[in-house]
């Protein structure tokens, strides 16, 4: 078998499978996270949680699947191990990203949500004055 084949191989499967480690580890972690960004509302927080990991798991694998192609002939087994790290090393960067993105976005959703209800005051207002005249 041609090792450029095997290097495919191996390449999408390791990629496959850290692809969807990573989708449920972070979907199995987050979902708490999403609740407290979504002030407990636990369907909608699993709602997201599951957009996010369809959404992950399609830009993931279709980089995956961009990235397959090998210019280069891939001789002997050391050229099989330097393709493979340079792939899978992408690969994980690019996973990387994403998680931070995702992390990113989520932060600054729950921000703006803890400013919001600390803007609300504490004690509702009891009394009104009217606007001095003249001055």
């Amino acid at each position: 078998m041609d090792l450029t084949v095997v290097a495919y191989v191996i390449y999408l499967l390791v990629s496959v499978a850290l692809t969807i480690w990573v989708a449920r580890t972070l979907s199995h972690n987050g979902r708490i996270f999403l609740a407290d960004v979504l002030q407990g509302n636990e369907k909608l927080a699993d709602a997201v949680n599951h957009l996010l990991v369809v959404g992950f798991y399609l830009v993931n694998l279709g980089f995956v699947a961009l990235y397959l192609s090998q210019d280069d002939e891939i001789a002997d087994a050391r050229g099989v191990f330097e393709a493979l790290s340079t792939k899978i090393g992408v690969v994980l960067l690019v996973l990387g990203a994403m998680h931070l993105g995702n992390v990113y976005v989520l932060n600054k959703i729950r921000r703006r949500g803890i400013m919001e209800r600390e803007q609300q005051p504490p004690v509702a207002p009891q009394d009104w004055v009217a606007p001095a005249v003249g001055a």
